[in-house]
Formats: C-alpha cells, structure tokens, sequence
C-alpha cells in the first residue's frame, strides 16, 4: 500500500474534521501541520500528535511532506495550492478551489505541466447518502431524469461562527461558501452543467456578528447574499438552486429533489455524509427509504484526500478532481455573470469534465 504523508496549512474550525479522519486511514500520514497563528498550530500538532509544526515556507521546501492539504481562507486557496505545486507537490484543497477562474485555472494548467494531481472539497457526495442517490438514478429507479430543485436557506453564519466576516468577503457568500456541496451533488447525480440563468442581490447588508468576541460588531458585506437560478444539464435535465444567506425564519424546503419519468428522489442535505434517500414512484402515493448501498459514519471530511492517494497509486482521475472542482466554480461564477449581464451563460468546462468522466470510467474497467 502507498503511503503518502501530508502537510497541513490552516490548522481553524474545519481542521479536526479533516484530522480525526484521516488519522484512522492506512493510506496517509499526517507529518506536519503549518498555520499564520503558531499557537494554533501549535495545538493542533499537540492534539493529534503532528511531529512537526512548519511556518508555511518551511513546509513548502520540507522533503517529509508529499502532499499539502490546504484548509486555508477561501481568499488564500489559490496562492497556498500554486505555492505548493511549485514545490513539486501534490494538493488537496478546501473549496472552493479558488476564488477567482482565471487563479483556477492557473492551478490546473501548472499541475498538469508538472504532472501533479489536484483535489478539492466537497468530498461529501463520496458517502453514503448521495451514493445510493447515485445508484437509485443508475439503475433507473425514476426512469429519465428530467429536472431537479436544490435549496439551501438561511440566515447566515454569523449566528454560530467566533469570526465571520471571511463569509462575506469575496470568495464568500451563500453560493461560494454552501453551493459547492449542492452544485458537487448535482453535477454527480445528473453530469456536467452546460448553461445557467441566474439572479444574485444583496437583499440584507447590515449584518453584525451575534457570537465570540465580535459580537455586536458589524459586519462589511462585500458579496451577494441570495442567489436564485437555473441549470441546464448537459444530459437534458433542468434544474433550480437557490442559495441564501437572507431566510431568517427557516425553510421547509428540501436540499435536494430529483425528478424523473418514472418517479422522484428525495435526496440527502448534501453537506452530509449519510441521510435517508427516499423514492416516491410514478404509481404509488407513498414515500420509500431506500437502504444505503454502505455506511457512512458522522463526519468523513478526507475522503476525498484518502481516495486522491489511492487515484495517485493506481494512475487514475481523482474522484473529488481539480477538474470537477473548476466546473463547479465556474458554474458558481455564472450565476454573477448571468445576473450581471441579463443572459445565460454557457459553461465552457462542461466538454473537457465529461472527457474527464470518460477517461476515469475507462480507467476503473
């Protein structure tokens, strides 16, 4: 088995989640960790028992790490993941893969010249839940899908989050913070996105945090709040998202509905891991729980990093790729666009992911 070890940059909130995963896998070891705040590091290192705690220079040129996780600020991905490349290293990365599609695309184009594997979140559509999702489609329990609806609504983190500005600075916002999971799902369950309408406003900008030690501090909101739009599936199907930083009353809304000829999915929030998968059929007035074709157990944020390792051992495509990762960023980036200049917007990345899926599918038989 190949082992590969990891260097991790960003030692914040999502850190654990990462950590405590990826310290009960076979296939990776986490041998450093880096951080802006040494004394964060420095108590990651000491709470997972890291060896070594780097600044990010130091980590860069270390020969002890092969594989840098980046668990940075959005606004920080692209400089970290290009770093890193430069030093002849593999990256896994938080989503989104960067902020802007002109840095995305610098990250691809450099890790293919050096002949590097890229990976970003969301790994989340690897578990159970939008698996069986998956599989449901697949076998064609709705028949042809046709449309889907995803919504994420709320009122915005500064509700929970000690320090939440980063979520309202550029790389942020409901669509750049939460629509990489569902835009991730969608695309998994139907294929490459190849046109989108969209709307974006800022519907609330005063905001302040309500938690921490900024609490009752206000907050500069510099991105849109509220996005709505459509999708148009490369396969033929339409579909709606709506993401919202502005619904303070909560929503009974699903995350995620897929509908088909012969039936609907009701899918799992896909933020999740796991969650109930349930099937309403053409002919029937009741709502079924399909089991899960495998557990998934709490939180498994590194899956995606575990199957990078594996993809790069076996000379395959990354399941949670680069390239499914600009896709979704650039589909994100439409939405803006969209609402901007008054039109649709096509997706130029759609033609080369599903080249991508191919070449991944000929490589798995």
């Amino acid at each position: 088995m190949t082992i590969m070890n990891i260097g991790l940059v960003g030692c914040g909130n999502i850190s654990p989640a990462y950590l405590n995963y990826l310290q009960g896998t076979q296939s990776v070891r986490i041998v450093a960790c880096a951080d802006l705040l040494q004394e964060i590091a420095e108590e990651r290192a000491n709470q997972y028992g890291i060896e070594n705690v780097f600044t990010v220079a130091e980590m860069m040129k270390s020969e002890k790490v092969d594989l840098i996780l980046n668990l940075t600020v959005p606004a920080s991905h692209a400089a970290i993941s290009l770093e890193a490349l430069e030093h002849g290293k593999h990256v896994y990365s938080e989503k989104p893969l960067a902020i802007s599609l002109g840095d995305g695309k610098k990250i691809l184009e450099l890790a293919a010249r050096k002949g590097l594997v890229v990976g970003s979140a969301p790994d989340t559509f690897l578990g159970s839940g939008l698996a069986t999702s998956r599989q449901a489609i697949l076998e064609g329990r709705i028949g042809r899908p046709l449309a889907a609806s995803a919504f994420m609504l709320g009122g915005g983190p500064e509700s929970w989050h000690p320090n939440p500005d980063f979520f309202y600075a550029a790389g942020g916002g409901p669509m750049f913070d939460m629509g990489p999971y569902y835009l991730t799902a969608l695309v998994h369950l139907l294929g490459p996105v190849i046109r989108v309408s969209g709307s974006t406003g800022n519907l609330k900008p005063d905001r302040k945090a309500m938690v921490g030690p900024r609490a009752g501090s206000p907050i500069l909101v510099q991105t849109p709040t509220h996005y709505s739009g459509t999708l148009d599936f490369a396969g033929g199907a339409i579909g709606t998202l709506v993401t919202s930083f502005d619904v303070s009353g909560g929503s009974t809304l699903p995350a995620i509905e897929i509908y088909g000829t012969e039936g609907t999915l009701l899918v799992p929030d896909p933020n999740q891991f796991s969650g109930e998968v349930k099937l309403r059929r053409r002919d029937s007035e009741e709502w079924e729980t399909l089991p899960p074709i495998f557990e998934s157990h709490g939180n498994e944020r590194g899956r995606g990093v575990e199957d990078l390792v594996q993809a790069i051992a076996e000379g395959r495509e990354p399941r949670a790729s680069g390239a499914l990762s600009y896709h979704v960023l650039e589909v994100m980036h439409a939405f803006g666009r969209s609402s901007q200049e008054g039109r649709h917007v096509a997706i130029e990345s759609a033609a080369e992911l599903a080249a991508v899926a191919a070449r991944s599918l000929s490589t798995s038989r």
